[in-house]
């Protein structure tokens, strides 16, 4: 953890040098992104050199203790227990802010909600987890942007991809990724057999535009006619348009608007988007490089939350607690969030706590 500490100071360090740069100072959108990721190590960049000029307080303190003049070391012996308490409290802070992902606060990400095992129904819960989603965020002000969607005769989602934009949506959605299996049963049950399906939900940090270089000659772009339901066509021009990134293999296609254009610019968001994502799991290794990772292949064992509907109760599996199922669909997703996140938090504490405990090394001066 101290590594990576360091590694974070000497970033916004580098970042601050970059803030009276005349290069970047001549590039708004350059120093726009400068300035937000310098934003988001301020806080603990300024909490860790708190840290470790607590750390060389104490260091020369002890030393002090151990001198021979009795008067300072009488003094030194009386300090000391303060500041050991203090630099205990500083580590808590910095466990707790490294705790944190960095895109947490970003107020725009992309979801992706996909149909698995289950057919028709399968394609109703996807319309389902969509309405959902759309009420919780109606509560607190976010934006609902559809930036592509394959319906279904019956008017479920194949596929549905959606750009969300508001306060810290990504720290409050980013853990809503991966399977979701829903009980109940279906509309077009004649016998009233109770029926399991499965979908998959994927939430991405939407970048900047500066933070992804994209140029055309690094995607093939197809075009080709939108269609509905049944293979109805919703127009007859080529309008739709799939970006194939030629590096990664990543595919991306935008067929709900009837202007080609807006087409291209949506899957243009979706691709930088997922190569940002692609990126972001090389550089922290810490999570798989391939996307399938993060939702899944949609088989009904693969979840990390189950809707009962005849039960009305939903249960998270990763916290063995479960929420009544209406006043969740009804736009209540706090009550889920937000014992996600405390767990998350607590979980990855504990880990780092285990992994590294702070040692009373001069480190880097303040």
């Amino acid at each position: 953890m101290r590594d990576e500490l360091e590694s974070r100071l000497a970033r916004f360090e580098e970042l601050e040098r970059a803030l009276v740069d005349p290069d970047v100072l001549a590039d708004p959108q350059r120093l726009s992104a400068v300035a937000r990721e310098h934003g988001t190590l301020a806080k603990l960049a300024t909490r860790y050199r708190q840290f470790v000029a607590l750390e060389r307080q104490i260091a020369d303190t002890k030393e002090m203790v151990a001198g021979d003049d009795r008067d300072l070391r009488d003094l030194a012996e009386a300090e000391l227990p303060d500041l050991e308490r203090r630099r205990e409290q500083e580590w808590d802070q910095l466990v707790d802010l490294c705790s944190t992902d960095e895109d947490a606060d970003r107020a725009r990400c992309i979801m992706e909600l996909r149909a698995g095992t289950g057919g028709d129904e399968a394609a109703l819960f996807v319309r389902d987890l969509y309405e959902m989603y759309r009420r919780y965020g109606a509560e607190i002000g976010w934006e609902f942007e559809v930036l592509d969607a394959s319906p279904t005769e019956l008017g479920g989602f194949k596929d549905l991809v959606l750009g969300v934009a508001g306060d810290a949506v990504y720290r409050r959605l980013q853990h809503e990724s991966g399977g979701h299996r829903v009980q109940r049963v279906p509309d077009t049950e004649t016998k009233g057999r109770i029926h399991t399906s499965a979908a998959t939900v994927a939430v991405l940090p939407e970048p900047e535009d500066v933070e992804v270089s994209l140029s055309p000659d690094e995607y093939r772009k197809d075009l080709f006619c939108a269609s509905g339901p049944g293979g109805q066509h919703v127009n007859k021009t080529a309008s739709a348009v799939r970006l194939t990134h030629l590096e990664t293999g990543i595919v991306v296609q935008c067929q709900d608007e009837k202007s080609q254009h807006k087409n291209l610019a949506k899957a243009l968001r979706v691709l930088k988007t997922r190569l940002y994502e692609y990126q972001r799991n090389i550089e922290h290794q810490k999570r798989s490089a391939e996307r399938k990772s993060l939702v899944g292949s949609g088989d009904r064992s693969q979840r990390i939350r189950t809707y009962n509907f005849p039960q009305n109760r939903v249960t998270d599996h990763r916290i063995n607690e479960s929420f009544t199922l209406d006043q969740v669909m009804a736009g209540r997703l706090a009550l889920v969030i937000d014992a996600i996140e405390e767990h998350a938090r607590q979980a990855r504490k504990s880990e780092m706590e285990r992994s590294a405990k702070p040692a009373v090394t001069s480190g880097r001066d303040a």
